[in-house]
Order: C-alpha cells, then structure tokens, then sequence
C-alpha cells in the first residue's frame, strides 16, 4: 500500500474550465432544475389523481419521473452550490452518496425504459393479448424490479469501492462517480472491474431488448399510412433519445475504467448529456400520450 491516507474530503476539479462563465451556468442549471421539477411533478400528481391514467404505460411513465426527481436529487443542489463557490469540496460520506443516487438513477432508468418498450411491444405487437400478458399484479412487479435491481447492485458496486484505502482525492467531474473514486485506490481493483464489466454487459443487452422491440414495432406500425405517420411523430423521436442517453452513458463508463483521454469540456458535456436527457425523455412520452393528457389536465382544471 502506497501513500495511503484517510480521505475525507474530495475536490471535485470538473468546473476548473468554466470560471470566467460561472453566472451563465448558474441561471441555466437552475432554470433546467425547476423545469424539470415542475415537469415530473405535474405528471405524478396528473397520473395518481385521474383515474384514467391508470394504465400500465403511465404507471410506468410515473416511476420515470420518479426517478427523474431521485437523481437530479442527488445532483442539482450541489452542482449550484459549487457553481458559487471558489473551491468544489465534498465530504467522503457526500461523494460516495452522491455516486449511489446517480449509478443506481441510471441504471433504474436503463430498467424503467426496458420494461415501457416490453409494454409498447406487447400492446401493439400483441394486442389482444395485451390485458392478459400485462395484468396489474405484472406491472406491479416491473416496477419493484425496475428498483430494487438498481439499488442492490449499486449497493454491490459502492461496497466493493468503499473497502479500498485510497490514496488521492481529486474527482475530473463536476459529480462523484465510482470509476472516478476507483481511479484511487491503492489495491487492485479486479474484482470491481469484473464487477462493472458484467453490469455492462446487462445494459448493453438492455439496449438490444429495447431496439428489437421497436423494430418490431415499426415492422407492424408500417403496414399502415396511420401507423408509419403516429410512428414519426412520436417513437422516433424517443427512440432516439433513448439511444442518445444509453450511448452517452455506456461510453462515459467505458471511458472511466480504461482511462481514455479526453478534455475536461467534453467530460463535462457528457455528464450534463445523461443529466439532462431523463427531461427529454420525459417530454417525449408526453408527446407520445399528448392526447390523454391534454383530455385530463381539461378535466382537472374543470374542477
């Protein structure tokens, strides 16, 4: 063990490039912080009190925005308080905490959109046996799987990170992260690279699950002018979305546990990407359902 030392504080080194510009992303992160509070909370709260949106879709959709308020959570209020500070600090509780909320955020919304494609895939692809294959007692274990798989496994990851001794306390992120943390341990750190890499492996077979769903999808939504129009308008967008967020996320863990070089700038836009990509695809599900939505927001503002 070399130059081993109890840490308890890490300084994060990611907003070193952005000091003369700190007032700017200041207003901007807090105006997309509102925004997206004020966009999950109104479809949770639309979602439970009407009763007609309680489908298995938008059951799921609230679990999104759901996980969507737990990660900028974790987020958000620390990231505008460095934005007005001198020096980022974060305690070693903090940081490791910080990493728990965003490893198990991502990978919840890695599940949450899995199980939504394997319920657009059964109810356009299947439609007749739609009531039957997805019952109430189905979604309700989707969603409890959606979560605790997350949680035990970032459980998993972070107590395999927190046994090592570390010799470093510098973090090239604007968040603490476990690659960034693992970067200084003093031990080998195999069995949490093993550990990783398997996740990996999960969520890659995670993204091929979602796209052989829509490409199944698109083969029945083609066969009609309607469908290949609905299909424009909407699931390609959020398809897309989907894609941008699972690819910007694989190769920013890709990226930290083989040490690619790359600038802090870049980093930073990759971390901001899959930050603020969960209100993208929030706001294409809203596009995807507009129509039910627009008919019960009426209705509560009829009362």
């Amino acid at each position: 063990m070399e130059n081993s030392t109890q840490v308890k504080l890490f300084y994060l080194f990611g907003l070193q490039e952005t000091f003369n510009n700190k007032s700017v992303y200041f207003t901007l992160s807090l105006i997309t912080y509102l925004l997206i509070i004020t966009v999950n909370l109104t479809l949770i709260i639309t979602i439970i009190q009407q009763k007609g949106l309680h489908e298995p879709m938008y059951i799921f959709l609230c679990s999104l925005c759901v996980n969507g308020l737990y990660r900028t959570a974790g987020f958000y209020p620390k990231f505008l308080l460095d934005l007005q500070s001198d020096v980022q600090v974060i305690s070693y509780g903090g940081c490791f905490t910080q990493a728990y909320v965003i490893y198990t955020s991502v990978t919840c919304e890695m599940s949450i959109l899995t199980v939504m494609s394997y319920d657009r895939y059964v109810a356009i692809c299947r439609p007749l046996l739609y009531h039957t294959i997805v019952t109430s007692l189905t979604v309700r274990k989707l969603v409890l799987l959606s979560w605790c798989y997350p949680l035990f496994i970032s459980l998993i990851a972070l107590s395999l990170t927190v046994r090592l001794p570390l010799c470093g306390s510098r973090i090239d992120k604007i968040f603490c992260d476990n690659p960034s943390i693992l970067k200084h341990a003093c031990l080998p750190i195999t069995i949490n690279q093993i550990w990783s890499r398997c996740l990996i492996v999960v969520h890659v077979l995670q993204v091929l699950y979602i796209v052989f769903s829509y490409c199944q999808i698109v083969r029945t939504c083609v066969k009609s002018a309607k469908g290949r129009i609905k299909f424009t308008q909407t699931c390609v967008p959020h398809l897309l979305t989907i894609v941008i967020f699972m690819t910007v996320t694989l190769f920013d863990n890709l990226q930290g546990w083989n040490n690619v070089n790359i600038t802090l700038n870049m980093r930073n836009a990759m971390a901001v990407q899959f930050l603020v990509i969960p209100l993208s695809l929030t706001l294409s599900y809203m596009d995807l359902t507009s129509s039910r939505f627009e008919g019960q927001f009426l209705e509560m503002g009829s009362f």
